[in-house]
């Protein structure tokens, strides 16, 4: 049964921005356990044009295939045996996503209640669309996997991404000390603004004897790292002894892994399904997250937006660049 049509991103092939188009799907009725989302917001992520371009850990259904997971937006209908969510909610999504069915590049999108979140009290579809992947992220590989404590050096890579500010504000929020590194200077200032304590431009200064000079010789106690590739190994010389590297991303694909060799060194891989697949780390993620928007101390960093869904493909160019600090966001209604 279908009750209406969507307007969904989809591509056919690998490749850039140019493979993605839009067409009109029928769009199924919410079934058992499922919920209908008018979406308003897309948020972009690293991890979309890795998968439009077939460098994502998994590959996509193709030909039209769906993208995307994170999405802000309002409840229209729920199925059968859902109680967490009714018409008029305000909502985020996430968790559990897999992109080649269920992407929510689309006007409106049927998800699993699993994957449907609150919004948060205080933020727009806008801005909402910015917040969820980055926070918990930032949560999960730092807090729970890297053991962050107040007091910590954390070295944080690709800093001025979404989750990169995030790790900032969470760093700071709990009373550890961010150390952002970018590849140039020319975001140091906002990565200042955002909450770093000191900014690293790693095409112009070296990494490891800058955060040596500033920890008074000692090392970080966390590395998290968005890069992972050849460097891993070079930049876990920052580290001090007995300290901890979580890996969450992998910008790096054109050179394998290289493993740190100072030991004693615990080196971890952290994805979000970790704590999204388990509902007792969803609800601490997600009260994580509610507390640090409520309190103001978290700031969803949006760098540009975008209108309508056929400027996706700009949209995704504008994410390759990197030039940004923070996240795009492709806005569907006002």
């Amino acid at each position: 049964m279908t009750t209406n049509t969507a307007r969904t991103v989809l591509f056919d092939r690998l490749g850039g921005p140019d493979v993605l188009r839009v067409e009109e799907l029928p769009l199924p009725a919410p079934g058992p356990g499922e919920v209908l989302v008018r979406v308003e917001a897309l948020g972009l992520n690293r991890a979309e044009a890795l998968f439009r371009a077939g460098t994502y850990y998994y590959q996509p259904a193709l030909p039209a295939s769906r993208l995307g997971y994170e999405a802000s937006g309002i409840v229209e209908a729920v199925g059968d045996g859902v109680d967490t969510h009714a018409p008029g909610d305000a909502v985020l999504t996430g968790p559990g996503i897999e992109m080649s069915a269920r992407g929510v590049y689309a006007d409106r999108v049927v998800l699993p209640a699993g994957s449907v979140l609150p919004r948060p009290a205080g933020l727009d579809a806008v801005t909402g669309a910015a917040t969820w992947l980055a926070y918990s992220t930032a949560y999960g590989g730092m807090l729970e996997t890297g053991g962050l404590r107040p007091g910590d050096h954390v070295v944080i890579t690709a800093a001025s991404s979404g989750v990169g500010i995030a790790a900032l504000q969470t760093a700071r929020r709990i009373g550890a000390v961010p150390i952002a590194v970018t590849r140039t200077g020319g975001k140091r200032q906002a990565l200042l603004d955002h909450g770093a304590a000191l900014v690293v431009a790693s095409d112009t200064e070296d990494v490891v004897k800058e955060v040596h000079r500033f920890t008074g010789g000692k090392g970080a106690e966390l590395i998290f790292d968005a890069v992972g590739g050849a460097g891993l190994a070079e930049l876990s010389l920052a580290a001090r002894p007995a300290g901890k590297v979580v890996v969450y991303g992998f910008l790096d694909r054109r050179r394998p892994m290289q493993l740190p060799l100072n030991w004693p060194l615990s080196v971890h891989g952290y994805a979000n399904m970790q704590l999204a697949d388990d509902p007792e780390g969803l609800r601490r993620v997600n009260a994580f997250i509610e507390s640090g928007i409520r309190d103001g101390t978290f700031r969803p960093a949006v760098a540009e937006v975008f209108d309508g869904l056929d400027s996706i493909g700009d949209a995704h160019r504008a994410l390759e660049a990197n030039e940004h600090v923070g996240k795009i966001v492709v806005r569907l209604a006002p």
